[in-house]
């Protein structure tokens, strides 16, 4: 077990209601989810969507969709809505809309640190890191595989930006831990190093259910409590074309069953795992995301669940994904109206193709964010850190990004017209030909008028030579350094701390999980 400061020893973080805690020189905005004070853009019309929709149920219906538990085969069976060949399970379009339907529009994602909560669904905009890159990389010790001590850094940073609202899985497998033990110190870590609520992996029964009691011994609630207490979420990916394995069907009857979340995503490359057009990639990732769907409401109607739409291309002279494409913000687009259609949580990505931390790795997050943010996006992978299409988590890059989402919440701030803002009192004090420096209202306002930069660099050409002509790159590595130094471990009540640790260290003795390797 990693040594953490004992209860003793740590101190309480300070509010953050100002950009900056005391003492760091990192500009933050005041923590908090965002909320679209605009309509999501369509791409398509209604009756586009409706195309897309009634072709999703002609593909499950017709064509089908393997389930490879059999448990689960069996439940489907019972339900009547569906017919079943070995594994292919095909599904009636009425059985598929029933089930769709009791999904919960919105819902809360609760956090041990109530503070951190935050609602799913609607309007609003949460924002997470990087999550599950084999390996990491920083300008100091390059691109390695990832380890503990790389893994809890990025926990550290994950806590230490208010702009990020949840952690994702791991930021970086910490492949120094066993497979059998690794859920339980990674989630041990993550339950000490973080407040902020917590994602699991679906790899196994048993897995599933470590994590599902670490979940509430750290949220400090009874098992009856935890059913009506999202506070767990699993991402469960497709195996596209229209495959459920074993594992992803285990985690989710385990989490819906108890009321916790499901994100179901299918991982649809236009062009190798879908179609090569848009429209056909979106019309198989509807159907795999609806068969998910559809099968956590058979597990317990009313469960959590949040629309994943992860549709991109590839680079048809290589095969490698591609990421901030022109497609994939179309298919993000798309992916938002289709959620919509639904009527429940939308979950989508920022990401990047880059190898290196680059105008390339700036501009397809750039592209990523504006269309997560313009189509609708409810809960936000990979916001901070994910490069070469997933492979990396980059430290610097994890800077950048923050940077970037604070940007985007800021810029999503309802706009005040109100008399004070509007400032009639000092266009009539500046008078024509004047300027509005030593303008009362400006004095008044200046600290806090517009967006402070993480990275940007804004002096003119002269003040930044004298500086030693800093970059980006330079300037993200010592801003994660210092955010490392800045960071403050979060409280945990002393008996809490004790149950985790006993339940987690009796876990690691009886071996944790089988693994085949």
């Amino acid at each position: 077990m990693t040594e953490i400061a004992p209860e003793s020893t740590r101190r309480t973080r300070r509010d953050t209601t100002r950009r900056a805690p005391a003492g760091s020189t990192i500009p933050q905005i005041p923590p908090g989810v965002a909320k679209r004070p605009f309509p999501p853009t369509k791409i398509v019309s209604d009756d586009q969507v409706e195309s897309i929709h009634r072709a999703s149920l002609q593909i499950l219906s017709e064509i089908g969709m393997d389930f490879l538990l059999p448990e689960a085969r069996d439940l489907l069976k019972a339900s009547g809505g569906v017919k079943i060949d070995g594994e292919r399970v095909r599904f009636d379009p009425a059985f598929i809309e029933d089930m769709v339907s009791h999904a919960p529009a919105q819902f809360t994602f609760h956090a041990r640190n109530p503070a951190r909560s935050f609602p799913l669904g609607g309007d609003y905009m949460a924002f997470c890191a990087v999550g599950s890159p084999p390996n990491c990389h920083d300008m100091d010790g390059g691109r390695r595989p990832g380890t503990r001590a790389d893994f809890q850094k990025f926990l550290k940073l994950s806590q230490y930006f208010d702009c990020l609202d949840a952690c994702s899985g791991y930021s970086v497998e910490p492949i120094d831990l066993h497979p059998s033990i690794r859920h339980l110190e990674a989630l041990r870590d993550k339950c000490l190093l973080l407040d902020k609520p917590l994602k699991c992996y679906s790899l196994g029964r048993q897995n599933v259910l470590d994590a599902i009691e670490i979940a509430r011994i750290a949220n400090n609630v009874s098992e009856e409590e935890f059913t009506r207490r999202p506070c767990l979420m699993t991402i469960v990916n497709t195996n596209s074309p229209l495959k459920l394995d074993g594992n992803m069907l285990t985690g989710m009857m385990e989490l819906s069953s108890r009321g916790q979340i499901v994100c179901v995503t299918p991982f649809t490359l236009a062009g190798a795992m879908a179609p090569v057009t848009i429209a056909g990639a979106v019309a198989l990732q509807n159907a795999e995301a609806l068969a998910g769907l559809a099968f956590c409401q058979l597990v317990k109607k009313g469960a959590p669940v949040i629309y994943g739409g992860f549709t991109s291309n590839v680079d048809m002279k290589s095969g490698a994904p591609a990421f901030g494409t022109p497609e994939y913000m179309k298919s993000t687009l798309l992916g938002g109206q289709m959620a919509r259609r639904y009527g429940v949580p939308y979950r989508t990505s920022n990401t990047c193709a880059a190898n290196t931390v680059d105008a390339q790795a700036a501009y397809e997050s750039v592209f990523s964010l504006w269309g997560v943010t313009m189509g609708g996006g409810n809960y936000i992978m990979h916001g901070a850190g994910w490069m070469e299409g997933g492979l990396v988590a980059s430290f610097e890059k994890f800077v950048l990004d923050c940077d970037l989402i604070q940007m985007v919440k800021t810029f999503l701030k309802p706009l005040d017209t109100s008399p004070d803002s509007l400032a009639l009192d000092a266009i009539r004090e500046v008078g024509p030909g004047g300027h509005f420096f030593g303008a009362q209202h400006t004095l008044a306002r200046y600290a806090d008028a517009f967006y402070q930069p993480i990275i940007s660099d804004w002096r003119n050409y002269q003040q930044w030579t004298a500086a030693g002509s800093p970059d980006a790159y330079k300037k993200a590595n010592q801003v994660y350094k210092q955010a490392l130094e800045n960071y403050v471990q979060p409280e945990m009540p002393a008996a809490v701390r004790a149950e985790l640790d006993a339940f987690v260290d009796r876990r690691v003795r009886e071996g944790g999980v089988k693994t085949d390797f």
